[in-house]
């Protein structure tokens, strides 16, 4: 009997540094579902290449000579509608994040935890989830926190108490294990908190957080 096999997930990789991307490379190609099938090193050179391959997804570094990775982003993501698309980075920057977004990227991936972050991002782009780095989270939730403090946005529904102690320890960019640690309940009460929080700030997906975003004023639309 023949074990159906996961179909593997086909990428480019773009990054001007042979380094990054040998250091990339390595812990995509260690999946069983996740294989590097072209490489560029910069975002002309990714465009290119992207045409010449049959390809599910692009990991592009953000700042590359000849095209930024935003610029090469826009550009696939018009010319090529399916392409599935993350934005790798040092910048954990949520200005960047946002444009990211609006450029048509799934999922923002900070390098310094890229053995960490980033075979699940690939996954959830292919799911078509979005990846969200926690700085991208806090960013969203302080800034509507601001938003409600001023009465420019009113909660759907309203926050219970224990949410609105979550929402302000998450926006002072705590982790999940020091908001357990600081209200004395478990990580997964505070993992449920979190999905309610987003789900009530009505951050459920992608296209959701970024018109959540313009609506901020955070990206143009």
């Amino acid at each position: 009997m023949t074990m159906s096999q996961t179909p593997v997930i086909r990428i480019l990789l773009a990054d001007d540094h042979a380094l990054v991307r040998r250091g990339v490379r390595l812990i995509l190609d260690q999946e069983p579902d996740l294989e590097v099938v072209a490489e560029a090193g910069d975002g002309a050179e990714a465009i290119e290449t992207a045409r010449g391959h049959d390809i599910d997804l692009a990991v592009l570094d953000i700042a590359m000579p000849r095209m930024t990775g935003l610029q090469a982003t826009r550009e696939l993501a018009a010319s090529t509608p399916g392409l599935r698309i993350l934005i790798l980075t040092m910048h954990d920057n949520e200005q960047y994040f946002f444009q990211a977004l609006k450029a048509g990227a799934s999922g923002y991936v900070l390098k310094s935890v890229a053995d960490r972050d980033l075979v699940a991002a690939c996954r959830a782009a292919m799911r078509d989830e979005p990846f969200l780095y926690p700085g991208a989270v806090t960013a969203l939730i302080r800034n509507y926190l601001d938003r409600v403090h001023h009465g420019d946005e009113s909660p759907d529904q309203t926050l219970t108490p224990r949410e609105e102690e979550v929402l302000k320890l998450v926006a002072e960019g705590h982790s999940s294990k020091e908001i357990a640690d600081l209200l004395f309940i478990s990580i997964k009460t505070v993992q449920r908190h979190r999905a309610n929080l987003l789900h009530k700030l009505r951050l459920r997906d992608r296209l959701e957080l970024t018109r959540y975003a313009i609506r901020a004023g955070l990206i143009e639309p």
